[in-house]
């Protein structure tokens, strides 16, 4: 039998279990809960053969009643003794992607981020739009293209056309970005013609994940006038493996901003689901940015309401992410496009003025939140490295 040490200061402590799929030597995907640097297999501990699945979905569709039955289960089967074939070192198995993504919604709930792009690209005009303060704007990304963290991200080919050019060429993206985003995950679904309303939250979402939702930035900026991001954005969006409950993460819960004008009735939180999480970006191992996502000026709950308020259904394994997390300082900047102000100013990386991204640059992004035994819990790590252009077939 295994008795699992857990440090005392441990950002996967008892108060985090976040859960993921694995595998290794012998044994085929499977959900598993990491305590420490452990990874705990589910199906050999609680018999409940939901868990010998390849992915959270079918646990997921179980609602919330049941994550909360299963979570007083693993704290206190993670807190005794573990046969010794259900505890796995983390670093002895490979880990996949944690849900099957069924669709994915990317939102742009930041204003300092948004203001910054509308300063970047409209310095004549006012840097929101008028909607941006009455709805969270959003736009319906590309599910077949989540990864899982560790995937390499393949830099992408398509038209772009700079501004002193007199017409647009096709060839490799030259200014490769990442925004570091924050993910929520559908538990419980919603039928066609039913919106979620906003107290409805934590009865459909399951947790949360890190996002680095890439970015070709010349190749948006030729196609997203009129119908907004296509390809500049569906070649790739990575995800951490871990998806930590939203049982997990109550003591990280914060107000929002404050929101003027008052939102529509639908749109209005009593208790508002601000998160008070901090990111870590790092790029090629030097910390570049820590965006603050308490600063987001729409919270999760408002954005899967306006999701679903025109009676759009909602499904388990529903991906929505928060868009670029941003601070008012500028190394709170949670894309480079913002941080290098349009390449403009270039950050010192490795000794070398670097704007955008670079084969062979890897970027990885972490964050931790306050937990509810006083302490901290991580959220894990969302990580990519940026491979040549595939070559163009005819």
């Amino acid at each position: 039998m295994t008795k699992i040490d857990v440090p005392e200061n441990s950002l996967f402590g008892l108060a985090n279990l976040p859960y993921g799929v694995f595998s290794a030597p012998g044994i085929s995907r499977r959900i598993g809960v990491r305590i420490a640097d452990q990874v705990v297999d589910l199906a050999a501990t609680l018999g409940d053969r939901v868990f010998a699945q390849p992915t959270l979905n079918a646990f997921m569709a179980q609602g919330r009643l049941h994550w909360e039955q299963v979570r007083r289960q693993v704290t206190a089967l993670v807190s005794d003794d573990l046969p010794d074939a259900a505890v796995h070192p983390l670093d002895a198995v490979a880990l996949h992607l944690p849900f099957e993504v069924a669709d994915y919604v990317d939102f742009y709930a930041s204003e300092h981020h948004a203001s910054n792009l509308g300063r970047l690209f409209r310095p004549d005009a006012e840097p929101l739009m008028p909607n941006w303060k009455h709805l969270p704007v959003g736009y319906h990304g590309r599910a077949g293209t989540v990864v899982p963290s560790g995937t390499g991200i393949v830099r992408p080919s398509g038209q772009r056309k700079a501004p002193d050019e007199a017409a647009p060429a096709f060839g490799p993206c030259r200014r490769l970005d990442i925004e570091a985003e924050v993910g929520f995950v559908v538990g419980t679904g919603s039928p066609l013609g039913a919106p979620v309303a906003v107290d409805e939250f934590a009865e459909r979402v399951f947790g949360v994940v890190l996002v680095n939702d890439w970015s070709a930035r010349d190749v948006q900026a030729w196609e997203y006038v009129p119908l907004g991001p296509f390809l500049g954005k569906s070649f790739a969006t990575s995800v951490s493996p871990w998806v930590v409950p939203l049982l997990a993460l109550e003591a990280a819960r914060v107000p929002t901003p404050p929101q003027d004008p008052e939102p529509l009735p639908y749109l209005r939180e009593k208790n508002p689901w601000g998160l008070d999480l901090d990111l870590v970006v790092e790029w090629n191992g030097q910390v570049v940015s820590r965006p603050p996502y308490r600063e987001m000026y729409w919270s999760p709950a408002q954005m899967l309401a306006h999701m679903t308020v025109n009676g759009a259904s909602s499904r388990t394994g529903d991906l929505f992410a928060s868009g670029t997390v941003s601070g008012p300082e500028k190394d709170q900047r949670g894309a480079f496009i913002e941080l290098t102000w349009g390449g403009k100013e270039p950050v010192e990386v490795g000794g070398e003025p670097r704007t955008f991204l670079e084969d062979g640059d890897e970027i990885a992004i972490t964050a931790t939140a306050p937990a509810t035994d006083g302490g901290r819990l991580s959220l894990g790590e969302v990580r990519g490295r940026i491979v040549p252009a595939a070559p163009l077939t005819r």
